[in-house]
């Protein structure tokens, strides 16, 4: 597969990109983890989760920041993550909490990293069969509708800080880390 096949779009660069870390960005259920994780298998290099970023800057989990302190608390402590993946040393492959892009601080700091950043796009459809029925505190009812209330407008934001853009919805995990592996 050659490069323009491979990818959906650049906004930021062109490929090869030398970079010593890979920054995943998407929404929820988009396949941060499972991506970075084949990514950093690849690559020999370690994977951080958002999650495990956030408690290790904050000593408590996402749910308990969000269940105590509150949306605004959490979007804080997303960044605080964030730090921790801009600055740990590298190389190092590291998933980005999906509200990141919502803060225009964050999305410049991502745009400005040393690091490749790729936009992990997914289909909404894809998203909710992937998110149901796990115990993510923003889902409700209905993850279909939560997560399009989520997603409006943010489209725009990971674009603007995406050097790399990997529709994953008919994409095995392995194959996307080969594509960013040859991104870099």
């Amino acid at each position: 597969m050659t490069w323009p096949e491979a990818i959906a779009g650049s906004s930021r660069g062109a490929p090869p990109y030398a970079a010593s870390r890979v920054l995943l960005v998407g929404m929820m259920g988009a396949g941060k983890t499972t991506v970075g994780l084949a990514t950093g298998r690849l690559l020999g290099w370690p994977y951080y989760d958002n999650d495990e970023l956030l408690a290790r800057s904050m000593g408590q989990s996402t749910r308990q920041v969000l269940e105590q302190a509150g949306e605004r608390a959490l979007r804080r402590a997303e960044s605080r993550a964030l730090d921790v993946a801009l600055t740990e040393g590298g190389p190092l492959v590291a998933g980005v909490a999906g509200g990141v892009v919502t803060d225009p601080l964050d999305r410049e700091r991502l745009r400005s990293s040393d690091g490749l950043v790729v936009w992990l796009r997914a289909s909404l459809g894809l998203l909710a069969r992937r998110v149901a029925g796990t115990n993510r505190p923003w889902l409700g009812d209905s993850p279909l509708v939560t997560l399009e209330h989520l997603y409006a407008g943010r489209e725009a934001m990971y674009a603007s800080v995406a050097d790399l853009i990997v529709d994953v919805d008919d994409r095995d995990p392995d194959d996307i880390a080969r594509l960013i592996a040859a991104a870099l």
